[in-house]
């Protein structure tokens, strides 16, 4: 027997991420992986965690950190949110704060509450895949947005057609997969974009901590703030997240919004997971509240090495006609190869001859254009891995 009929239409939208299946490929013996955009397990906060968890779990909170909870989230790490946004230029009240399972399930309740099938998500080309993959169960057409001013509201609304332009979604700092950043003209670009559309901004804050170069540039929600003097009034949503900071296997991230957005969210949590685990976000908190700033900026040593290492071995390595981007932070590089080189085949390649592992850049694509560009990460390798992957990488080019 079969239940293949009785599927919502939606479930043929759904495809497996390439990156998750590369992920299978760190266990094997040889490979030099550049494709899971991960932390350094060996960097993760493991002393502080194992304490943390053993005060959560002690004889004056275990009931708490065991027990359902609401689905807002733990207040004390709500309110040290608060503070956290304060610092980066957004003023919000613990009740604009809704701890989600990882940003990727506040990805995944924004497509739901803003998109009925045939409307239209505007985003990067290339952009997150796990965003054009928790947007796409919802049915909408993508529409690549642009911040250089090469199209006004009026085209993209006649793009839409019979369906509306929801939102704008992107990673404005240290983007996955390129890298780049958004300029402060470009961000005030969106803002003004999304209010000629009339839709919302949804920005991915997941890497906004990890600045090796430059001066930090204000987020968007930030510079909404500064136009219109309260959150309540911002139709920006910012996504944050512990992933690439504290750890991932936590599942701990969050969303800043518009009270009336979170009331919203808060019934999609009810209806989803009813909370996000209670334990883990007493110990995110007790650990952020004890050496966030330390740890952070120890990543940032460490990240910018790894980056260095990736840049200076792709100057040395790469044969002419390739191209890539040089990041201020985050953990991507993202490369161009010469027109007709498949960055699918050369992935192919690649693991069958010398064992290093990377991300096709296609995926990264809501048309599955971009066959020619392929996603390096320098995140979880030492710099002696990073420069032999580029280099048998670069020889594989010239082959």
């Amino acid at each position: 027997m079969s239940l293949h009929p009785l599927y919502a239409t939606r479930t043929s939208r759904m495809k497996a991420s390439e990156i998750r299946e590369l992920l299978k490929l760190l266990d094997q013996p040889g490979i030099i992986s550049f494709a899971g955009g991960i932390p350094d397990p060996k960097l993760f906060p493991a002393e502080e965690f194992a304490k943390a968890y053993q005060t959560a779990l002690g004889s004056e909170s275990k009931d708490q950190a065991l027990q359902y909870s609401v689905s807002e989230g733990y207040a004390p790490l709500r309110q040290w949110l608060v503070d956290h946004m304060r610092q980066i230029g957004v003023e919000c009240g613990i009740d604009n704060v809704l701890i989600t399972s990882g940003s990727q399930q506040a990805l995944d309740y924004l497509g739901k509450l803003f998109l009925s099938p045939g409307d239209t998500a505007l985003v990067g080309w290339p952009t997150y895949l796990g965003a054009i993959n928790a947007f796409d169960a919802y049915e909408p057409r993508f529409d690549q947005l642009s911040i250089n001013g090469n199209r006004r509201a009026a085209e993209y609304t006649a793009a839409a057609g019979d369906g509306a332009v929801k939102f704008a979604y992107l990673s404005a700092d240290f983007a996955n997969p390129t890298g780049e950043t958004v300029d402060l003209r470009g961000r005030e670009a969106v803002l003004d974009l999304a209010e000629d559309l009339n839709c919302a901004v949804i920005e991915d804050g997941a890497y906004q901590a990890l600045r090796y170069d430059g001066a930090p540039i204000p987020p968007i929600l930030a510079l909404e703030l500064s136009r219109k003097g309260s959150i309540e009034a911002c139709r920006t949503i910012y996504c944050g997240s512990f992933s690439k900071t504290l750890s991932p296997g936590l599942r701990v991230g969050w969303v800043v919004a518009a009270k009336p957005v979170i009331s919203q969210l808060v019934l999609m949590k009810q209806a989803s997971d009813l909370h996000s685990a209670t334990i883990n976000q007493m110990a995110v908190h007790q650990v952020a509240q004890t050496c966030f700033d330390t740890h952070v900026s120890m990543l940032r040593t460490a990240y910018r090495s790894r980056r260095d290492a990736m840049l200076s071995a792709l100057e040395q390595y790469m044969p002419d006609g390739v191209e890539w981007t040089k990041p201020e932070g985050g953990m991507f590089v993202w490369v161009t190869l010469p027109k007709g080189i498949s960055g699918a085949d050369l992935l192919a390649r690649a693991l069958d001859t010398v064992k290093v592992a990377f991300v096709p850049g296609r995926a990264f694509h809501p048309d599955q254009s971009g066959s020619n560009t392929i996603r390096l990460s320098f995140s979880n390798s030492d710099e002696e891995k990073i420069r032999e992957g580029v280099r048998r990488l670069g020889d594989l080019l010239r082959t």
